[in-house]
């Protein structure tokens, strides 16, 4: 396409030729159409097409779990001039389904870089969608929500559009959806024991923890991001992993000073069905509790408030956020389509931080329990790290339960 023009068509896909020189295309299923360059794996997945604001970090965003069943429109427009490397990655592979970005992947320049990322793309069987119009994408998601959508890439240009169109309006979307068994550990595991424990520092890479005597934190891994449990070390803490599905027997059995409620894809509701009830029994201990976005969200839903579906949702490592106990505004990384309802929360439970974006509601603590949790990533990876102190906050809860 010459001077890599993005070209949006709204119509019928039936009717419309694929333009000279695209390689890829996005259907979504209000029947609207884009044309690009695609790069990484050839194919199609289908999935909810969101939007991220982060300027950097997209191979953090692109393996972070909670981006399960999404195609992420990046609104930064050079995306893959870093490239990839080993340690930037918060899961084992990516589990969003593919990019769309406005400018073509580039040769990476970083000294931290050892390959492109359209290659690391087509190894991990991903998507990208390349000379896309992004701005008009986001301001697309932002008036009519994020929308379903086929990302398709093909290296002749062949595209059976109608099909594509089919397989966009057929998807179910994410609400009502379970996507935590899918991502979450199969089994238990000891942070550290078997990946690198501490956060990242230029010159020597992941640090470990220190030994000796520890607070013993159960994470409940419903498609948690690393470097949560990298903070979580750093705080003081050593971590036991077990699958979204674990037990109340099977978490106390572990000997917990306090329990944490991770990150993940897909409807809070849905997961609940069978998380809220384990979470309502950990409650009853006393022992602490620390929940990250869809932790945050299952913590809501086990105290009794509700939660819903965002229009456009947050996702991005800009967002104010305040604090109401005394009015700091943290800037924070999200990354979340649902929300707790706010007027849903019940007498024990007290509202601690609110979005500055739009007023919903970004973290709450009980008042008869020592369990609080925030919607958003105080981890960062990317992000800013004021957010920080939480991870300080709840280990030093546990300073007295070892002992």
């Amino acid at each position: 396409m010459a001077d890599a023009k993005p070209i949006v068509m709204p119509g019928k896909p039936a009717n419309l030729a694929t333009p000279a020189g695209a390689t890829g295309v996005l259907v979504l299923a209000s029947g609207d159409v884009a044309w690009g360059r695609g790069f990484g794996a050839e194919g199609a997945a289908v999935g909810e097409v969101c939007f991220h604001t982060a300027m950097t970090g997209y191979q953090e965003i692109m393996t972070d779990p909670s981006f399960a069943g999404q195609i992420i429109t990046f609104t930064f427009p050079h995306i893959g001039n870093v490239g990839v490397n080993p340690d930037d990655i918060e899961a084992d592979a990516p589990h969003a389904l593919g990019m769309i970005v406005r400018e073509d992947v580039t040769q990476p320049s970083n000294f931290r870089s050892v390959e492109r990322l359209d290659g690391w793309m087509q190894r991990h069987a991903r998507i990208g969608l390349s000379g896309i119009d992004t701005r008009a994408l986001t301001r697309r998601i932002r008036t009519g929500g994020a929308p379903n959508g086929v990302v398709a890439h093909s290296a002749a240009g062949e595209f059976d559009l109608d099909a594509l169109l089919a397989m966009a309006r057929a998807w179910p979307g994410l609400e009502g959806m379970d996507l935590a068994r899918s991502v979450s550990t199969e089994t238990h595991y000891a942070w550290g024991e078997t990946r690198e424990g501490g956060p990242w520092r230029l010159g020597f890479g992941y640090g470990a923890g220190d030994g000796g005597a520890r607070p013993h934190v159960v994470a409940i891994d419903y498609g948690s991001k690393h470097n949560i449990f990298r903070n979580l070390v750093h705080a003081g803490a050593k971590v036991t992993v077990l699958p979204a599905e674990a037990t109340f027997e099977q978490v106390m059995a572990q000997n917990p000073d306090g329990i944490f409620l991770s990150n993940g894809p897909g409807d809070p509701a849905a997961t609940g069905d069978y998380a809220v009830p384990v979470i309502r029994q950990l409650l009853e201990t006393g022992k602490p509790l620390f929940g990250i976005c869809l932790g945050h969200q299952l913590l809501g839903l086990a105290v009794g408030a509700s939660t819903t579906k965002m229009f456009q949702g947050h996702r991005g490592a800009n967002h104010p956020v305040k604090r109401l106990s005394d009015g700091a505004v943290e800037i924070t990384s999200m990354n979340h389509g649902f929300a707790v309802e706010q007027e849903s929360l019940p007498a024990n439970v007290r509202e601690t931080h609110v979005s500055l974006f739009d007023g919903s509601n970004a973290g709450l603590e009980l008042t008869d329990r020592p369990a609080f949790s925030v919607q958003y990533h105080p981890e960062a990876s990317p992000g800013p790290q004021d957010s920080l102190y939480l991870f300080e906050k709840f280990v030093e809860s546990l300073r007295g339960t070892n002992e």
